[in-house]
């Protein structure tokens, strides 16, 4: 796309080609090779490592915390950028060369620590390129093609999934090793990550060479892209000792309420000490929503803890489907493997050949999953004309509770594949029609921290998995992770009830 001229005030935003949405997308084909190496593989590096089962949730919480932290602040940092690469574009391509970075040393590390650290920047990094892209469909496109642009990201998510998470059974076909001494990686899962790191840089790459942005003056000026009445409240307008603001208190006096007593549950009961996760998380919140109501600070965050509280109506309705839909895709990324190794494959040994043949064929459901994902983008359009965004992500979500809870009664490996299918919709539609039902009705000049402040909602499901399911797994479930992947599906399951609540765009 190239840069266009300057234009009159109010001019309305233009529609662009099927291929230049192609190539505004087609960094999101390399990212998901990042995003799916690390679902896929991370729980069997823990293992491999030495980590047990109900640790795992544990070992994964520093990629939702490091979300926490980056996809807000680089929103935030978005907005305000323009350089010679433009608004967007320079966090996908700082994200893309740290993520190819860990990339390539996550599969060597020789301790469980490191590959947890590792985890982390590689989460760290994969959002610094995630959050703007985002935002970047709702700069480029008009509102009636948010929908396509957010399908096609989901089929790059969908085709670069399917690749990168079947690279280790592909390497066994092709006669790779497969297994190792303990304490160390096997060398299909690294030829897999030193392949993804070189797709993911490559892609980034493209979609920052063939792309074009709009300069703030020109964004500001689209007709559609102004500010919706009701982000009149938004934290730029509000100074303390406004009505919305001096109200935060309350909730986070409940907030704090909240988090000391889970505090108190701690040392009541000697729950796991991941559990402080949850309580300090519940006390950051709540002070930071009490220092809301009566500083008078007009920083960054003041401005994003204002923009988090006065949120549009659409967005706190979306934050309880996004709530459950990613709790329970947290749990399936966690617990598969371990799942379909103890139940369908009878291993727990992490040395041994059945529990490697249970892991890689774990590879190849999230690959098919991933699959169904882009197959299924190109049907939700469809959809969407014939059923509208709420009913479509509501079906969709039912579709991968279904499949999720279908694991407890499948008992043939190869039947999973089936239940992937009913995954994969719903995957699709995760990553596309939340965005679609929001992005018209956020104003331009915040769409990146708000996109970032909708992340929470991705977040925090995940940091809460992280904190409980370790606990529910040593005492509610007996160790049986296939019940922490029917939790999951019951999860997916309420999501689409909540998205009945979500008004439907006009």
């Amino acid at each position: 796309m190239t840069r266009p001229e300057a234009s009159s005030p109010r001019q309305a935003k233009p529609a662009l080609s099927f291929w230049q949405i192609w190539n505004m997308c087609f960094g999101f084909l390399g990212i998901q090779f990042g995003f799916a190496l690390q679902n896929a593989n991370a729980s069997r590096i823990f293992q491999t490592l030495g980590a047990d089962v109900d640790q795992i949730p544990a070992l994964w919480i520093a990629a939702p915390l490091t979300g926490l932290i980056v996809q807000p602040l680089i929103g935030y940092c978005s907005d305000r950028t323009w350089t010679r690469l433009g608004r967007r574009r320079p966090y996908f391509l700082a994200g893309a060369v740290l993520t190819t970075l860990a990339l390539l040393y996550m599969p060597n590390a020789p301790l469980l620590w490191i590959a947890a650290g590792l985890l982390w920047i590689m989460d760290a990094s994969i959002n610094v390129s995630m959050e703007p892209f985002r935002a970047f469909v709702g700069d480029q496109l008009p509102t009636r093609q948010r929908p396509l642009g957010y399908a096609v990201q989901s089929f790059f998510i969908g085709t670069g999934a399917v690749v990168a998470s079947l690279l280790p059974w592909l390497f066994e076909k092709l006669g790779v090793s497969n297994v190792t001494a303990a304490g160390q990686t096997p060398d299909t899962v690294k030829y897999a990550f030193y392949v993804g790191a070189a797709a993911l840089f490559g892609s980034v790459l493209w979609t920052v060479g063939c792309s074009r942005e709009y300069p703030p003056e020109q964004l500001a000026a689209f007709a559609e892209d102004e500010a919706p009445a009701h982000t009149a409240t938004s934290s730029e307008s509000l100074t303390a000792g406004t009505p919305e603001v001096t109200r935060a208190w309350r909730l986070g006096v409940l907030l704090l309420a909240a988090g000391a007593l889970v505090l108190l549950a701690i040392r009541r009961y000697a729950l796991k000490q991941e559990l402080y996760l949850l309580a300090g998380g519940l006390i950051a919140f709540g002070l930071l929503f009490a220092w809301l109501s009566r500083t008078r600070s007009h920083g960054m965050l003041r401005e994003m803890a204002g923009d988090l509280y006065t949120m549009p109506e659409t967005m706190r309705r979306l934050a309880w489907v996004q709530f459950f839909s990613w709790f329970a895709l947290f749990a399936m990324w966690i617990f598969t493997t371990p799942a379909v190794a103890q139940v369908y494959y009878g291993a727990t040994d992490t040395h041994s050949a059945a529990y490697n043949e249970g892991a890689n064929w774990v590879d190849v459901l999230f690959g098919a999953y991933n699959g169904f994902a882009a197959l299924a983008a190109m049907v939700i359009p469809w959809m969407v004309r014939r059923c509208g965004l709420r009913l479509s992500h509501l079906l969709n979500l039912w579709l991968g509770g279904a499949g999720l809870l279908s694991l407890l009664f499948l008992r043939d490996p190869h039947w999973l594949l089936l239940s992937m299918l009913g995954v994969g919709f719903a995957w699709a539609s995760i990553l596309s029609l939340p965005y679609a039902l929001l992005s018209d009705k956020l104003p331009a000049a915040k769409m990146g921290v708000y996109m970032g402040i909708f992340n929470f909602f991705i977040v925090i499901p995940q940091l809460l998995a992280a904190s409980v399911l370790g606990v529910l797994l040593k005492w509610c479930f007996h160790g049986q992770p296939i019940y922490a992947l029917a939790l999951g599906g019951c999860s997916l399951l309420v999501a689409g009830v909540c998205t009945l609540r979500v008004r439907q765009p006009g």
